[in-house]
């Protein structure tokens, strides 16, 4: 049975899914159709209801949870691993609501965070994430919101970084931040979802038991040095990533009930978890 599978070409995504799309393990007479693209454009693909499993935000698995279910592997959850907030310049957090701050995307867990301290910021320009850093740099935003490999490179170019919003969720709930996870459709036969969710976990498996940077994570991150490379992989694939678990598991319920304090949702979906 051929699935069509969404992930970005992000190292800590390429990672955990190259055992499974390169037959490395077993995968159950399952076969992929690949889509490797941002993942803001994973999300939207999501909406569109165009892929079987993808990789999303959190941010927009808020809204996706009647048509999607959230798989127990492959998750981006963590402690120190969120989005960080930088400028060419200090800038006073009362000053947001004056300025212009890029984003890497409406439904990226990012600028739900972002949304959140700062409240009164409401001049956001969408960009690729990996754009943001530039045009902070060229004054076309006075601040921008970095994620992924961004987070190891800023401070050479000369900015600065205003606020670390995963220390802020950190502060805010005590609990990790979550801030991608892979869904399958709800429309798939159940049978499936479980075959895949079994094969996804024996790929992060071998992922973390081998810790390899094969080809096909360097291949899909040439720009990058081989240490960023590597720091990208510590701080996003975990054990959060092998398996929610309790700790997970809250967190995710955690962004929900926030979700639906703050009127972004109508109720706590009822069926979240696989």
């Amino acid at each position: 049975m051929k699935l069509s599978l969404g992930f970005s070409p992000c190292p800590n995504d390429t990672f955990i899914f190259d055992a499974m799309v390169h037959h490395k393990v077993d995968t159950e007479g399952l076969e992929f159709e690949l889509s490797m693209t941002d993942v803001e454009e994973l999300n939207r693909m999501a909406f569109r209801k165009e892929l079987d499993v993808s990789k999303v935000s959190f941010h927009a698995f808020l809204f996706l949870s009647a048509s999607y279910i959230l798989l127990d592997s492959g998750s981006a959850l963590g402690f120190g691993a969120g989005p960080l907030l930088i400028s060419n310049r200090f800038i006073q957090q009362d000053e947001f609501s004056k300025l212009k701050v890029a984003i890497p995307g409406k439904y990226t867990t990012a600028n739900l965070l972002f949304s959140l301290a700062y409240p009164n910021c409401i001049s956001k320009t969408e960009l690729l994430f990996s754009e943001i850093e530039q045009a902070v740099l060229d004054d076309k935003v006075d601040a921008g919101v970095i994620i992924h490999e961004n987070r190891f490179t800023y401070q050479e170019k000369g900015l600065v970084k205003i606020n670390d919003l995963g220390d802020f969720w950190e502060k805010y709930t005590g609990g990790p931040i979550p801030l991608g996870g892979i869904v399958a459709c709800k429309s798939l036969p159940s049978d499936v979802i479980d075959r895949f969710s079994r094969v996804l976990r024996r790929s992060v498996d071998y992922a973390l038991e081998n810790k390899e940077i094969g080809d096909f994570v360097r291949c899909n991150a040439q720009e990058m040095s081989l240490e960023v490379m590597q720091k990208h992989i510590e701080l996003y694939v975990n054990e959060f990533s092998r398996s929610l678990g309790p700790a997970g598991r809250n967190a995710v319920k955690i962004l929900f009930e926030l979700a639906v304090e703050k009127g972004m949702i109508d109720a706590m979906p009822s069926h979240i978890f696989f």
